[in-house]
C-alpha cells in the first residue's frame, strides 16, 4: 500500500515562494501519474500539476502554468511543487496523488477519480 505524505506548506506573502514535497512509502510502484491538487474552503478540489514519472511529461493548470513547476526524484520517491509569484488565490490545502495509470492525459488528469492514493494535505496560506 503506498502512503503519501506532504510538507513545505506555510504563510507567505503574495509574490513569495513556497515548494511542496511529497514523499512516497510503502509498495515500489512503476511508472505513474503524480500530481499536486488544490482545495480551497467552499470549492472543489481542482488539479494543479502532473508528471508522468516515466516520461517527465508535465501538465499545468492555466492559473498555474509560468509560476508553478512540478517534479520528480525517482531515487528518493519524492514529488515536489515550486510555486513562485505565489497569488492570494493560490491559498488552499494541497494534496499530492498518485495514479495506477502510466499516462496522466490532458485534459482527464484534472479528474480526482483517476487517482488512488491521496496524501493528508498541507496548507499553504497567501496574504497581502
Amino acid at each position: 500500500q503506498v502512503q503519501l505524505a506532504e510538507s513545505g506548506g506555510g504563510s507567505v506573502q503574495a509574490g513569495g515562494s513556497l515548494r511542496l514535497s511529497c514523499v512516497a512509502s510503502g509498495v515500489e510502484y512503476g511508472d505513474s501519474c503524480l500530481g499536486w491538487f488544490r482545495q480551497a474552503p467552499g470549492k472543489e478540489r481542482e488539479g494543479v500539476a502532473v508528471i508522468e514519472t516515466g516520461s517527465g511529461t508535465t501538465y499545468y493548470a492555466d492559473s498555474v502554468a509560468g509560476r508553478f513547476t512540478i517534479s520528480h526524484d525517482n531515487a528518493k520517491k519524492t514529488l515536489y511543487l515550486q510555486m513562485n509569484s505565489l497569488k492570494l488565490e493560490d491559498s488552499a490545502v494541497y494534496f499530492c496523488a498518485a495514479s495506477d495509470r502510466p499516462y496522466c492525459s490532458a485534459p482527464l488528469w484534472r479528474y480526482t477519480d483517476r487517482y488512488t492514493v491521496w496524501g493528508q494535505g498541507t496548507q499553504v496560506s497567501v496574504s497581502s
